[in-house]
């Protein structure tokens, strides 16, 4: 018994031994390491917090000389505004802001509605395109998908190129009214006009399960802008990526021949960025503007991205 107590004694004190060498072995590792990262995360906050600052100046330089740059742009034309659902308020007021400044008269504003980007509701969808085509006007044969023959009806209905005449009262209160009616799309009375440019103003990147809601968005605006003088199909950062709007624009030669991308809209580079484009639309110029995947060069006029 006595040997018995004597060897269980020594393992507990190797046992004691060990944790105590080893926790202080370890400790002074996790201290180090500690404090390395400690380090080395301050050194991120640092170069963050100066990046953050340059990014601010360069927005309120941009801001300060915007005007200068726009200024008649867009003189004597007329834009009328679309919103998908996940569009920001605050990009919407600034882009209306922008067109002002840059002598455009505003045409009004169409919202797409969550059941307009719904999956489930594509069926539906075409029967009301279906329904609501103007007597004698005929829809590209080319667009079969939802996306793109709701965006030819409305170019149809609400915009016009030069020298072409818009669609009556009558068929575009009739299209418009119907497609509310579908609750796919949202309005105020009155407060549609034809025009002679579309920008669709997106949000930012969409989800592994966000369906065809990209296809939709994208497909609409590049149709859109085919039935008028030009277009820009507009969105926050990450907007280029996947299957979100503008990157499904970009990935279809068709599609982005026939409006213009800006990717970053979120920042004051961008909203300046998309007044130049929809003048470049006037002459018939589309181009693919931003920092995102598919982006050609960062503005109007500037060096083309390597």
């Amino acid at each position: 018994m006595r040997q018995h107590a004597i060897s269980l004694i020594a393992v507990f004190l190797a046992l004691a031994l060990g944790l105590f060498l080893g926790s202080g072995f370890i400790g002074d590792r996790v201290n180090a390491l500690t404090g390395t990262d400690r380090d080395r995360i301050s050194s991120l906050q640092d170069e963050r917090d100066d990046l953050s600052a340059q990014v601010n100046s360069a927005d309120s330089f941009t801001s300060a000389i915007g005007g200068r740059l726009t200024k008649d742009v867009l003189k004597d034309k007329s834009v009328l505004v679309v919103t998908a659902p996940d569009a920001a308020d605050a990009d919407v007021t600034a882009l209306k802001e922008l067109l002002n400044d840059a002598g455009a008269t505003f045409a009004g504003q169409i919202g797409l509605t969550t059941s307009f980007i719904r999956d489930e509701n594509a069926s539906k969808l075409r029967t009301v395109i279906d329904q609501s085509i103007p007597t004698g006007a005929q829809l590209r044969v080319e667009f079969t998908d939802s996306g793109s023959r709701t965006g030819d009806l409305l170019g149809v209905t609400l915009l016009h190129r030069s020298g072409q005449r818009a669609a009556s009262d009558a068929d575009r209160r009739t299209v418009l009214d119907t497609l509310r009616g579908g609750e796919f799309i949202e309005f105020a009375d009155g407060t549609v006009k034809p025009a002679d440019l579309v920008l669709v103003v997106a949000g930012g990147e969409m989800g592994e399960n966000s369906g065809a809601q990209g296809q939709l968005v994208g497909r609409l605006a590049a149709t859109m802008a085919m039935r008028g003088q030009g277009g820009a199909l507009v969105g926050r950062t990450g907007s280029a990526e996947g299957g979100s709007p503008i990157g499904v624009v970009r990935s279809d030669p068709a599609l982005r021949n026939a409006v213009s991308t800006v990717d970053n809209v979120d920042r004051e580079t961008g909203r300046l960025t998309t007044i130049l484009a929809l003048g470049e639309e006037l002459a018939g110029r589309s181009g693919a503007f931003g920092t995102g995947p598919g982006a050609t060069a960062i503005t109007v006029g500037a060096e083309p991205a390597r």
